[in-house]
């Protein structure tokens, strides 16, 4: 009956970080910042990658669509982030808050999957280094692409669909910055539980199934990383995975953080900090850890700009 008699609400409001008070600007200017960078970046590689033959390889091809969902995950969150820190608190509808989750969840999915997707290509590369060029041809690459939108996409729109079946009733403030499945969730009424388990079982199946891929992919590197028998030739073939290692810990481990905890353990304070490193710390990672410290890519950089300055001249 309580159910029935509920008021049905048709927008949210972002509370965003207004119990920060004044220290709202100095936190616009600093994630206005680290957006600029970040965003300034990962286009820069994707062009970069486009237009140097040296990096038409498998390993870029993957790192630019990974600069790519990156750059859109970004965009779906940050500006309305930024916002709402000059602005105060904002309204969303019920209909752009679902349309937000979705894309965010989306993309989000789909960097898990494109991040096992790079680490089964650093399988195949050490492993299996006479095989790589046949197996790692560009149709195959473009089908693991393709693959890891498509399932993402359909992530996405599961953890939506979950969501956004309930009634809102009572409190439309979301305690957060943008649709994130953990503060909306907390604003249905009725039986959340059913809903809060199925987001838990679609988190798990995403994080768990990439992550084991990785995991799996590792073991194999390993495995052969120590039969090389010179220290010189392991630590070559351990630092092309090294950059791929450190992303993944970091994503894995905000996301992991965010979405397999139950509801109860929620803490708005806490989910705020694990979200933004997550929203804008995570995708500087990728050009900065993964790209700008790979020698090929610096060379690429340094020829682009370097042909940037004759052209002036």
């Amino acid at each position: 009956m309580a159910q029935a008699n509920a008021t049905i609400w048709r927008g949210f409001v972002f509370l965003g970080f207004s119990s920060f008070g004044e220290l709202q600007l100095l936190l616009f200017a600093l994630f206005l910042s680290l957006y600029l960078v970040t965003l300034t970046s990962n286009v820069f590689i994707i062009v970069v990658i486009r237009l140097d033959s040296h990096l038409h390889s498998p390993m870029y091809f993957f790192l630019s669509f990974l600069s790519f969902s990156e750059t859109c995950y970004t965009l779906g969150i940050i500006p309305r982030m930024l916002s709402s820190l000059v602005m105060g608190s904002q309204a969303i509808s019920y209909e752009g808050c679902a349309a937000q989750m979705f894309f965010s969840a989306s993309w989000a999915c789909t960097n898990c999957f494109l991040l096992a997707v790079m680490g089964f290509d650093r399988y195949v590369a050490i492993c299996a280094p006479l095989h790589y060029t046949s197996h790692m041809n560009p149709t195959f690459c473009a089908q693991l692409v393709g693959t890891s939108f498509l399932t993402g996409y359909l992530f996405g729109l599961g953890m939506t669909l979950v969501i956004f079946h309930l009634p809102f009733c009572g409190s439309h403030e979301i305690q957060h910055f943008f649709c994130d499945t953990p503060p909306v969730l907390s604003l249905a009424c009725g039986d959340t539980g059913p809903s809060e388990l199925g987001i838990l079982i679609l988190s798990l199946l995403v994080l768990l199934v990439s992550f084991c891929s990785i995991t799996i992919s590792y073991a194999y590197i390993l495995t052969a990383i120590l039969r090389i028998p010179s220290t010189k030739g392991r630590k070559k073939a351990f630092s092309t995975c090294a950059s791929h290692l450190t992303v993944v810990i970091v994503h894995y481990g905000c996301a992991s953080f965010m979405y397999l905890r139950p509801k109860a353990s929620y803490s708005l304070e806490r989910d705020q900090l694990i979200a933004v490193t997550y929203t804008v710390v995570t995708p500087l990672l990728n050009p900065i850890v993964y790209s700008l410290r790979n020698r090929a890519v610096q060379t690429a950089l340094k020829s682009a700009f370097r042909g940037r300055l004759l052209g002036r001249g």
